[in-house]
C-alpha cells in the first residue's frame, strides 16, 4: 500500500507540474530576446511599428513594404526567438512581390506582457486591425503561420476571410502533440492551451497550403497529413526536408517556386 501510494502521489505530482508549468513548455520568449538584425541590413526598406492590442499591450512589429505589391503577408512566427530571427522570410516574400507585417507576440522580443493563448489571439487581432486601418482588404492578405504561429494563423483566418492560409510545420492541436510526448499522462484533461488547428481548418473557406517535412522531430509529419485531410477548401501539401528548425520553405528554390505558384493561384 505504501509503494502504491507513493507511486500515485508521484503521478499526481507530475500531472500537477505539467498543468502548472505548461505555458513554459509552449512559449519560449527567453530564447533570443535581443534584436540580432533588421530588414535594413538585408537591403529591405521597413518601418518599425508599435501595435496596441485591445487589452493594452504594445507589440513590436515590422512593416516591410514593396512597390506595387501583389498582396500582403501577415506572418506569425514560432514559439522561440523574435522577429529578427525571421528576416529570411521577409526577404523571400519581398522577392515574390509581397509586403509583409510581422510582429512579436506579447512577452517576445521588445513586446510587453506575458504570452498566453488568448493573448496571442489578441495580438493577431491587433495586426489585422493595423492592416485594415491602412486600407488593406482581406482579399489581399495571405496569413502565414510557422509552427506555433499556425495556431494563431488559423484563429485569425477563421474570423476573417483572407486570400489564403499557409501553415508551416504546424500541429493539429497542442493536446494532440502533448499526448504524443506524454502518453502516460491525461494531457487532454490537464491542457489549458489548445490551439485547435484541426477543428479550425475545417471551417476556413480560404485556400490552404501546408508546408511540412517528414524529418520534423518536433511536430511529426502525420500532423500535416491530418490537417490536409480536414481542409475542405482548395488545398495543397508541399513536402519539405530537414528538421523542425531547418526544414524551412526559403531554404530551397523549388520550395519557393511551389509557394509562389500557390499564391498566384490564390490571387486569381
Amino acid at each position: 500500500m505504501g509503494a502504491a501510494f507513493i507511486a500515485l502521489a508521484a503521478y499526481a505530482g507530475l500531472g500537477g507540474l505539467l498543468f502548472g508549468l505548461q505555458a513554459s513548455l509552449v512559449y519560449y520568449p527567453h530564447l533570443g530576446r535581443d534584436i540580432v538584425t533588421t530588414p535594413a541590413e538585408r537591403g529591405l526598406a521597413y518601418e518599425q511599428v508599435a501595435l496596441r492590442t485591445g487589452d493594452g499591450e504594445t507589440l513590436a512589429a515590422w512593416w516591410v513594404p514593396v512597390s506595387a505589391p501583389r498582396g500582403v503577408v501577415l506572418l506569425f512566427h514560432g514559439n522561440a526567438g523574435n522577429i529578427s530571427h525571421r528576416v529570411e522570410y521577409l526577404e523571400m516574400f519581398s522577392r515574390l512581390g509581397y509586403s509583409t507585417l510581422i510582429a512579436d507576440y506579447r512577452g517576445y522580443g521588445q513586446s510587453t506582457g506575458e504570452p498566453s493563448e488568448q493573448g496571442t489571439y489578441e495580438d493577431a487581432a491587433a495586426c489585422w486591425t493595423w492592416l485594415a486601418e491602412r486600407g488593406v482588404a482581406p482579399r489581399d492578405i495571405v496569413v502565414f503561420g510557422e509552427s506555433l504561429g499556425g495556431g494563431v494563423a488559423t484563429w485569425i483566418a477563421e474570423r476573417h476571410t483572407p486570400r489564403a492560409l499557409v501553415l508551416a510545420s504546424t500541429f493539429t492541436s497542442i493536446p494532440d502533440l502533448a499526448e504524443e510526448i506524454y502518453p502516460y499522462l491525461p494531457v487532454r484533461l490537464l491542457s489549458r492551451i489548445h490551439y485547435d488547428n484541426l477543428a479550425r481548418v475545417q471551417r476556413i473557406p480560404a485556400p490552404v497550403l501546408i508546408l511540412h517535412s517528414p524529418d520534423d522531430e518536433i511536430v511529426p509529419y502525420r500532423h500535416a497529413e491530418r490537417l490536409l485531410d480536414a481542409v475542405r477548401a482548395p488545398k495543397r501539401l508541399v513536402t519539405l526536408a530537414g528538421g523542425h528548425n531547418d526544414g524551412l520553405v526559403f531554404r530551397r528554390p523549388e520550395w519557393i517556386r511551389s509557394l509562389a505558384a500557390f499564391l498566384d493561384e490564390a490571387a486569381r
